[in-house]
């Protein structure tokens, strides 16, 4: 039995998880869909203070106060931060990072400092003019798709219909706070890249040229898989997501104290 701990990108709630652990549960594995403050129906405690250590202590509590050890933990899209920070706090009760359509976020930068700058300025000028300065509204899925860059694919009406009633407007002081990296021990933990919405071919071609953001991935702790979709994994093929989870080969953990 695994213990999955499953952490969604920016507008979604633990919510968006329902069919993959439900899955998971079904095949005998505990599963933990987090919902993020200010997110989901956590919506009601969102405000200007809420920031990427809000939700890195948002994880790290779910999993101390659980008990969890051993945990596959997931970050979706923003989440890939959420994650690095989470196993910088405590790596010892991970046995494996997965990033989904995701990657790692070097210390010192924020997750907006890792957009295109007309995804930073599109993104700053809807706080400034619909979110009263502090939080970032789901774009509209022309911008998703032709600014932010987001495959929709996978996505019919019933999924965006799903999609767009349940997501809320992301505090955008998760966007903005620097993730700040301490322990050393993070970096042995196994790693896994799950790319869906760009070709793996890319992402290789990216490491091997030495690419700055993705220079890190060249490490021996890190593995990678390709399943083939939009952005949002979670909905557009949840039971794919869910078999590829639980079929994740054994990795050779560390002993962390």
């Amino acid at each position: 039995m695994a213990t999955y701990v499953l952490v969604g990108g920016a507008w979604l709630g633990g919510w968006c998880w329902k069919p993959i652990a439900r899955h998971l549960r079904d095949q005998g594995h505990d599963a933990y869909p987090v919902t993020l403050t200010g997110l989901g129906e956590r919506v009601h405690l969102a405000g200007p203070d809420v920031d990427l250590e809000t939700h890195i202590t948002d994880v790290v509590n779910l999993i101390e106060f659980e008990d969890l050890r051993d945990v596959f933990l997931l970050g979706h899209s923003y989440a890939g931060i959420i994650v690095t920070g989470v196993a910088d706090q405590i790596p010892e009760r991970i046995v494996q990072l997965v990033y989904l359509d995701s990657g790692p976020v070097p210390d010192g930068l924020a997750y907006l400092e890792t957009q295109p700058p007309e995804v930073r300025e599109h993104a700053e000028q809807e706080v400034r003019t619909h979110g009263d300065g502090w939080r970032l509204p789901m774009p509209s899925w022309d911008e998703l798709e032709n600014v932010y860059g987001a495959s929709l694919a996978g996505l019919g009406e019933q999924r965006r219909e799903l999609m767009r009633s349940r997501a809320v407007a992301q505090p955008f002081g998760t966007y903005t706070q620097p993730l700040r990296l301490a322990n050393a021990a993070r970096e042995a933990l196994p790693k896994l890249l799950i790319t869906n919405s760009f070709p793996l071919a890319e992402v290789k071609d990216l490491i091997a040229s030495e690419h700055p953001w993705f220079r890190e991935l060249a490490g021996p702790e890190w593995r990678f898989l390709e399943l083939p979709t939009g952005h949002w994994p979670m909905f557009s093929r949840p039971y794919d997501v869910a078999e590829l989870l639980i079929d994740i080969p054994p990795s050779e953990a560390p002993d962390i104290e």
